[in-house]
Formats: C-alpha cells, structure tokens, sequence
C-alpha cells in the first residue's frame, strides 16, 4: 500500500473508531465503507474494516450483519490474497459481496496516486 493511500485509509478507520466510540453507528459505517473500498486489495486492511462492521452488527444487534460480516471476514482475505475483489465494493451486507460498484471519485484519485 502506497503512503498516501496508507494515509487516508488509517484517517478513515480513526474516524470510524471515534464515531463508534461515541455511538454513532451509521456515521462510522459510512467510514468504514470508504476505508473498505481503499484498503480491500489488502489482507490486513480489508480484515480490518470487516471486523469493524461486525462490531457495529454486534452493537446493533444485527444476526444479518454479523453473520455477513463473518463470512466477509473470511472470504474477504481469501479474495485479497489472491487478488480478486469487486472493485469499489463498500462492504456492507445491504451489498452483495460479489458485487462491483463505482469508486467516489475522491477515493479514486487516492487509489490511483
């Protein structure tokens, strides 16, 4: 992972925390979204933002979400590791996980640079 790209996604997985720590769910689901789509080419990362999700499943009381969220976890670094993600996927379970979506045009810059 380049530095700027390391950079913004670290930024959005702290927002994310602090939101979640002040118990705004949906405010740091939508961070962890733009971390996801940023860091899911990468083991570590991509681990990362789902396991993040889960918490705000498990928090929300979700069975869907922290069920989805589980196996994106596992499937999620399979993916990664052998380099086959659905580009610009949020990683949410309202999305299927096979599913390629439109980068942000602003997350797209930082994913090219």
């Amino acid at each position: 992972m380049h530095a700027a790209l390391e950079k913004r996604f670290h930024s959005e997985i702290a927002e994310a925390q602090r939101l979640l720590k002040s118990g705004s769910l949906d405010e740091a689901f939508v961070h962890l979204e733009r971390a996801h789509v940023l860091g899911q080419r990468y083991i570590v990362p991509h681990i990362q933002t789902h396991w993040l999700m889960l918490r705000i499943g498990l928090s929300r009381r979700s069975v869907a979400e922290v069920s989805g969220q589980a196996a994106r976890i596992v499937l999620g670094a399979l993916g990664s590791a052998i380099n086959v993600v659905p580009t610009g996927n949020t990683g949410g379970t309202n999305i299927s996980m096979f599913k390629r979506l439109p980068i942000d045009p602003e997350l797209k810059k930082v994913l090219k640079d």
